[in-house]
């Protein structure tokens, strides 16, 4: 346990001013910025300093055999005598036993150094010397050695090391400083968006973010965001409503149960016993698939269809089409019963959860039987490397403009395809919904029966 000091503990430590400044996008940019130009700006600096030195010697050393030619020639025509008198330069005879026979006027002795080429330096001062091999005019030779000042090259180097040097560390911050306001002015619509949206409450869904007129990234990015509010705002509105329907549909059942229990206790003879449990078991089935819906459609919202196979999608038809006719054989039509065809289904498998898929089925047909009037018809083929489910009704069908509204959930449409029929709304959504979540599609058309065609297509598997 932290120690204690003033009533705080001593372990807590709160996160640095400073630290906080650099997690900025802005700070970070320009120290980035500021780090990358910094080592460009030393590296040229450094690459200058020395290609000028280079080339600056270069110059000396062509000045200095220029005049090395200059004296040999003297020499060789006029004897070592003619060294005498050079000012400003370095110009010594020197005979093989290393001693100076003759020097100009500030090459006074001790003997220079006689490599073809070397450095030297005397009371402050460096020199670069070069030596040559001359024939004297009565015969034997000596060495000549010229010297060149490098106090001009030095001087030069210098001060372009000065001016570098001041001029890097003040390029470097008017750099930093133009980063620092340009990157700031860029962030700035980002800042604002931030407020704004952060501004956005459940009272001000409709508020969106303002859209500058740069036509740049920023502005993009405002307008995915309104995109994305206006997502949310859908998704929250949908959510309210089904919320909202699911609290009215599920009150129905209970309310009725509570209204023949009421009037059972309040009036005990004159209720049937038999009468009331059929009430009850009714209104509790009726609770029972609404619930079951809700859970199955929220699974499948959490994207969960759960662990999948290939699946005979013609048994499930089968099995879907058998459970129909004993359905369909307890309503009347015209002629008496809703006959239920499934001559049509052919082999087809996909890849998906068993549960999940047969509930697509079994609500497709269910869904035909409650609507048709005479004749549901349900097909399955394999078309083009996928599976084609169709379910075809006689019954009244689904006008154009509400084909997409009927997977919708909770929707109510006319009254001869409402809720009414016996449905809680939810069949059709889920039939959308486990679709999607494998990969495929379902639409509503006109049937040649005259009624709804619904028409499933999934990818073949295994």
């Amino acid at each position: 346990m932290a120690e204690r000091s003033g009533g705080r503990p001593t372990g807590l430590r709160r996160p640095a001013v400073g630290r906080r400044r650099f997690r900025s996008l802005r700070a970070r940019t320009t120290l980035g910025a500021v780090v990358v130009v910094l080592a460009a700006l030393l590296v040229g600096a450094a690459a200058f300093v020395v290609v000028l030195r280079l080339v600056l010697l270069d110059g000396v050393r062509t000045s200095a055999e220029s005049g090395l030619d200059q004296a040999a020639a003297r020499v060789e025509a006029d004897g070592v005598g003619a060294v005498r008198g050079y000012e400003d330069v370095l110009v010594q005879v020197v005979d093989d036993d290393g001693s100076v026979i003759a020097h100009g006027d500030d090459a006074d002795p001790p003997a220079l150094p006689t490599a073809d080429e070397s450095r030297w330096s005397h009371d402050g001062e460096r020199w670069l010397l070069v030596a040559g091999d001359v024939d004297l005019p009565g015969g034997g030779d000596v060495t000549l050695v010229y010297g060149v000042s490098l106090e001009q090259t030095d001087a030069a180097v210098g001060a372009a090391v000065v001016l570098l040097a001041v001029g890097v560390p003040a390029l470097v911050l008017v750099m930093g400083l133009v980063t620092w306001g340009v990157t700031g002015r860029s962030l700035r619509p980002v800042e604002r968006m931030r407020n704004e949206v952060e501004g956005i409450r459940a009272a001000r869904q409709d508020a969106r973010v303002e859209v500058p007129d740069s036509g740049d990234e920023i502005a993009r990015l405002a307008g995915t965001m309104n995109a994305m509010l206006d997502r949310l705002d859908r998704a929250a509105e949908g959510q309210r409503r089904f919320v909202s329907d699911a609290s009215h549909e599920l009150r129905s059942p209970i309310a009725t149960i509570r209204q023949h229990a009421e009037v059972a206790a309040a009036h005990p003879e004159r209720t049937e016993v038999a009468e009331l449990a059929d009430v009850v078991r009714s209104e509790a089935l009726r609770l029972q698939d609404l619930v079951a819906a809700l859970l199955e459609l929220s699974r499948l919202d959490e994207g969960g269809t759960g662990q999948r196979r290939p699946v005979d999608l013609d048994d499930l038809a089968f099995d879907a089409v058998a459970r129909a006719r004993v359905r369909a054989g307890t309503r009347s039509g015209p002629d008496g019963v809703v006959h239920v065809d499934g001559s049509g289904i052919g082999p087809a498998r996909a890849l998906g959860n068993e549960r999940v898929l047969a509930g697509v089925v079994r609500n497709l047909v269910d869904n035909a039987v409650r609507h048709a009037e005479t004749r549901v018809v349900v097909a399955l083929a394999d078309d083009g490397g996928r599976a084609v489910l169709t379910v075809d009704d006689d019954g009244p069908g689904v006008p154009p403009g509400e084909r997409d509204r009927v997977f919708e959930r909770f929707v109510r449409l006319d009254e001869a395809r409402s809720r009414d029929a016996g449905g809680a709304g939810l069949g059709l959504a889920i039939v959308r919904d486990a679709v999607r979540a494998h990969g495929g599609e379902v639409a509503v058309t006109e049937s040649p029966l005259g009624g709804a065609r619904f028409v499933v297509r999934l990818a073949l598997g295994g």
